[in-house]
C-alpha cells in the first residue's frame, strides 16, 4: 500500500492507497490559522506534526506494515524559517497572509526579461515577498535561520532529517525560473535575498530520504520507509485526478478555488492575470487561475446570516437568478486573478427593504460564481481551448450550486469522485517514485472517468444582468 499526507491551509489529510488505486482508508485532523494582525495568516508547524500524526495513524491503522512508501502534497507559497535541524524559528507565513503587499516595489523594479522567466504575476503571499518583508522586519530571523522551505518540504524534514524540494512547488515560490528549471539565481541576487536557504531541487517522484527512528515512533510507521520528494497540492491533485492532458480543465473549490490547465511547454500568460507553475510529471507544466475568495467567502456569509449549509441551498434557491438587483463582491481578502489586488474589499451592492436573508445568501453564490468565471475568461485568454471542465473539491457537491456553475461558466461540467485528489497524487507519486507505476501517465488508467455534473441551462436574462452589474463594481470599489 502506498501513503499520501496532504498538508492543507487548516487541515492534514492522510490516504492509504492500494496498488490498483483504491482508496482503502483516509483520515483528517484540523489545526488553528492564526491572525495576529490584519492581513496576517499564519500556523505553528509544530500543529501540523501534531496533525498529521493523527492522521496517518487513523488512515492506517493496523496496516502500517504494509505501507511500502510514503509522499508528500502541501499548500503552496508559504515559508517556514527553521534552523538546520528543522526547529521553526517563527510561525509558518501562509498564502493567504498579505504583509507583503509593502515588498511588491522590489520586484517590479526588476528586469523586464528576468520577470518574464519567474512566469508568474508578482502578488502578495508568494514566498519571495515574504521573505522580502522579514528581511525588512525581522531582521534577527531573517539572519538565523538556516532554511527558507515550503510547509510539505519542512514536514518532510521532520520525517527524514533531509533538506530538499521539487519544482512544482519550488515554482511558485516568485524565486524560480519557470523556463530553465531552476531557481531564479539572478532574480535572487537582484532583490538582495539570500541564495543559501534555499533547498536543492530533486523531481517530484525522487525518493528524498527515509522515515527516522523519532518519525517511525511519531507516526507509527516503520523504520526506513522511502518518503518521496511529492507535489503542491493542486499539481497533486492533478495527478490524482488523471489530469494529464492539454485541454482538459479542473475547477477546484475549497477556501479559495483554483482553475488548472495541463501545459506540455511553459505558456507565459502575456496578460500577467494567471500563474505557470512546474506539474508533478517532468517536462510538464499548468497554468493556474487562483482566486482567494470561494468556500471563503461562503462560509463567511453562511456564519454572518446563521444558517446551516441545508439552508443555504434551500433559502439561496427559493428566490430567483439575479436576486432581484443585489450584488455581492466576494473579496474579502483581496483577489488574485484577475485583479491582482490585495486591498479590495467585499460588498453588497443594492440592498434594499424587499432583499431578505436568502437574497443576500444567493447573492454571495453568484458572486463567487461570477469570480470564477473572470478566472475561467482569463484562462481562456491563455490560448486555451477547453475540452473538458472538471468539478472537484469539496466546494462543489450540490447540485444547484453545481447548476449555477455551470450556468454562469457557459460550459457542461463534469464531476471527479476522488475526494481527497492532492492526497490521492501524493500516493501516485510514492508509487511512481519506488517504481510500483512506471511513470505518471500509468496512472491515469487508475483514475475514474468523471461523469457528467451539470449543463448550460437556457440564458437566463436576470443572470447575465447580474453579471454586467458585478462586472461595473469592481472599478467602482477601486476607486475607494
Amino acid at each position: 500500500m502506498l501513503l499520501g499526507i496532504d498538508l492543507g491551509t487548516g487541515s492534514a489529510k492522510a490516504l492509504l492507497l492500494a496498488i490498483d488505486g483504491t482508496a482503502s482508508c483516509e483520515a483528517s485532523s484540523s489545526y488553528p490559522v492564526h491572525a495576529p494582525h490584519p492581513g496576517w495568516a499564519e500556523s505553528e508547524p509544530g500543529d501540523w506534526w501534531l496533525a498529521v500524526a493523527y492522521a496517518v495513524r487513523k488512515a492506517v491503522g493496523n496496516h502500517a506494515d504494509q505501507v511500502q512508501a510514503i509522499a508528500l502534497s502541501g499548500q503552496m507559497h508559504g515559508v517556514v524559517l527553521a534552523s538546520e535541524s528543522g526547529q521553526p524559528l517563527r510561525p509558518a507565513i501562509l498564502w493567504a497572509d498579505t504583509r507583503s503587499s509593502t515588498t511588491l516595489y522590489a520586484y517590479q523594479s526588476l528586469d523586464a526579461a528576468i520577470l518574464e522567466r519567474l512566469g508568474n504575476p508578482i502578488t502578495a503571499g508568494m514566498a519571495g515577498t515574504t521573505l522580502l518583508w522579514v528581511q525588512e522586519h525581522e531582521p534577527t530571523v531573517y539572519e538565523r535561520a538556516r532554511w527558507a522551505l515550503q510547509p510539505k518540504d519542512w514536514l518532510r524534514l521532520q520525517m527524514t532529517g533531509e533538506v530538499a524540494t521539487e519544482p512544482s512547488d519550488a515554482s511558485g515560490t516568485l524565486l524560480y525560473d519557470v523556463v530553465s528549471d531552476n531557481w531564479a539565481w539572478d532574480a535572487i541576487s537582484a532583490l538582495n535575498l539570500r541564495c543559501d536557504w534555499l533547498p536543492k531541487i530533486i523531481p517530484s517522484s525522487a525518493i528524498a530520504g527515509y522515515l527516522t527512528e523519532a518519525a517511525s515512533e511519531h507516526l507509527g510507521l516503520p523504520v526506513g520507509l522511502p518518503v518521496i520528494a511529492g507535489a503542491a497540492d493542486t499539481a497533486a491533485a492533478a495527478l490524482g485526478n488523471g489530469l494529464l492532458e492539454p485541454g482538459l480543465v479542473q475547477l477546484t473549490i475549497g477556501t479559495g478555488a483554483q482553475i488548472i490547465t495541463p501545459r506540455s511547454q511553459p505558456i507565459i500568460d502575456p496578460h500577467g492575470r494567471t500563474h505557470l507553475y512546474r506539474a508533478a510529471v517532468p517536462n510538464g507544466w499548468y497554468t493556474l487561475a487562483a482566486m482567494q475568495n470561494a468556500g471563503l467567502a461562503l462560509e463567511w456569509v453562511r456564519g454572518i446570516l446563521g444558517l446551516s449549509w441545508q439552508e443555504v441551498y434551500t433559502k439561496a434557491f427559493s428566490v430567483p437568478a439575479g436576486c432581484e438587483g443585489l450584488t455581492f463582491l466576494p473579496y474579502l481578502t483581496g483577489e488574485r486573478t484577475p485583479h491582482l489586488d490585495p486591498y479590495i474589499r467585499g460588498a453588497w451592492v443594492g440592498l434594499g427593504l424587499h432583499h431578505t436573508q436568502a437574497h443576500m445568501m444567493r447573492a454571495a453564490l453568484e458572486g463567487v460564481a461570477f469570480a470564477l468565471r473572470q478566472g475561467f475568461e482569463a484562462l481562456e485568454a491563455t490560448n486555451l481551448q477547453a475540452t473538458q471542465v472538471r468539478l472537484a473539491g469539496g466546494g462543489t457537491l450540490e447540485m444547484p450550486w453545481k447548476q449555477l456553475l455551470a450556468d454562469v461558466l457557459r460550459i457542461p461540467l463534469y464531476a471527479t469522485t476522488v475526494t481527497a485528489a492532492s492526497a490521492c497524487g501524493a500516493a501516485l507519486l510514492a508509487g511512481i517514485g519506488i517504481g510500483v507505476y512506471a511513470d505518471a501517465y500509468d496512472t491515469i488508467k487508475l483514475a475514474a472517468t468523471p461523469t457528467l455534473a451539470a449543463t448550460p441551462q437556457s440564458l437566463d436574462s436576470a443572470l447575465e444582468e447580474a453579471w454586467m452589474r458585478y462586472l461595473s463594481l469592481y472599478p467602482q470599489l477601486k476607486k475607494h
